[in-house]
């Protein structure tokens, strides 16, 4: 296990310092995070202020099942990644690999899921582009709006939590090593942060884009 003494940088003067100025840091980052998804919210509550029944016809053409499947897996990782984090601080390495196992397979079960929906939009010519449809849509022409907005959003989490399963890949590593422990586990909480706003963050989309005026009942 890596002490504290090793795990210490020499630029700082003692592993409070270090950790405080790490936990500064990832919520700079976070505040930068949430300014850049922040625009792609406010473009997208003023074209659905816009074109509302186009919006609501085009999110009709989501899977809620599958939508909410994936809200269910990522409430689901957000538990596995805090009892790591907290195995973490106590030092039971295999207990801080098993949680970040399972987050990393929740992780991977929500991209699964979202390549799924991926590949209905486009067998459906739901995708904006030259070859865009809509079918049954109120307004097919702003409702490739609400699909940009979709793909944009939806697309940009998903890079997301593909660049956080690395991380866990890495931790893991780390982890077995057994270089967390209560002296030193400072990635594994600076990355729980991370993996919590990423699932806020879907949260937020899941019912902007499933639930608006959802009249066609369950899509599935």
């Amino acid at each position: 296990m890596a002490s504290q003494s090793t795990a210490l940088q020499h630029h700082f003067e003692n592993a409070e310092q270090q950790k405080d100025a790490s936990t500064i840091g990832m919520w700079v980052f976070l505040v930068t995070e949430i300014m850049f998804f922040g625009g792609l919210f406010l473009a997208y509550m003023v074209y659905r202020q816009a074109y509302p029944a186009a919006f609501a016809s085009a999110s009709n053409k989501t899977d809620l099942w599958l939508g909410a499947a994936n809200t269910t897996v990522l409430i689901c990782s957000s538990l596995t990644m805090a009892l790591a984090v907290h195995y973490a601080s106590i030092g039971k390495k295999n207990l801080i690999v098993l949680f970040l196992v399972l987050t990393l397979l929740l992780g991977g079960t929500f991209l699964g899921v979202k390549s799924v929906e991926y590949h209905d939009k486009w067998v459906h010519h739901e995708i904006p582009g030259a070859n865009f449809e809509c079918e049954g849509c109120a307004d097919a022409q702003h409702a490739s709006l609400f699909f940009a907005c979709y793909f944009g959003m939806t697309g940009l989490h998903a890079t997301h939590m593909i660049i956080g399963i690395f991380i866990i890949l890495y931790l893991i590593v780390k982890a077995r090593k057994g270089d967390y422990g209560p002296e030193w586990h400072t990635p594994v909480e600076m990355f729980g942060l991370y993996w919590h706003f990423v699932d806020i963050v879907w949260i937020f989309l899941f019912p902007l884009l499933y639930l608006i005026d959802r009249s066609g009942g369950l899509k599935g």
